[in-house]
Parts: structure tokens; sequence; C-alpha cells
């Protein structure tokens, strides 16, 4: 009552884009389970919700400079990528 606290998530503090998350989470969950899991499904599903969710959370990373930082960490030497093209794949041996 009152209170900025979502129900979900066990209680965290409501983000600026919970409602958004709800909806695209719900479009997905419906799209899996009664397309996807049935071998029907449509590339277009739930783009829409998608892209509204993912408008919001660049637009408060943006916001709170925490787009800025995060950039800044992929430039770190601690950061690890994901790179399938990476030497350790390519040849199987790990460099340090």
């Amino acid at each position: 009552m009152g209170s900025n606290k979502t129900s979900r998530g066990g209680g965290a503090t409501a983000s600026p884009c919970a409602r958004l998350r709800a909806a695209y989470h719900d479009c997905f969950n419906r799209w899996y389970s009664e397309k996807f899991s049935k071998g029907q499904w449509d590339k277009e599903e739930c783009v829409a919700e998608w892209d509204k969710y993912r408008a919001c959370l660049a637009q408060h990373l943006e916001d709170k400079h925490l787009r800025r930082i995060l950039l800044e960490a992929e430039d770190s030497p601690y950061f690890v990528k994901d790179d399938a093209s990476s030497p350790a794949d390519r040849d199987g041996t790990t460099h340090q």
C-alpha cells in the first residue's frame, strides 16, 4: 500500500521499466507455451513488447549514466568476452 514494492521478484523495488518487462515476459511466456512448444511460431511475435522494454532500459541506463560505465567496462582487460573467434576457440589452446 503506497509502497514502491512489487509482488514479483521477491519484493524488489519497482524499476521504471517493470510494467514493460512484465508485458514482454507475459507475451513471451504465452508465445512459448501456446506456439513455440507446439512447433507453430512466428519470429515477429512479441517484437513490439521487446522493443518498448529495450528502449526503456536504454533510456534508464542513459539517465543514470550507466551506459557509459558499461561501455568502459567492455574495454577493461578484466571483461570476459564470449567470442567464438578467439584464438583459444580456433586452435583448441588457451592463451594466457
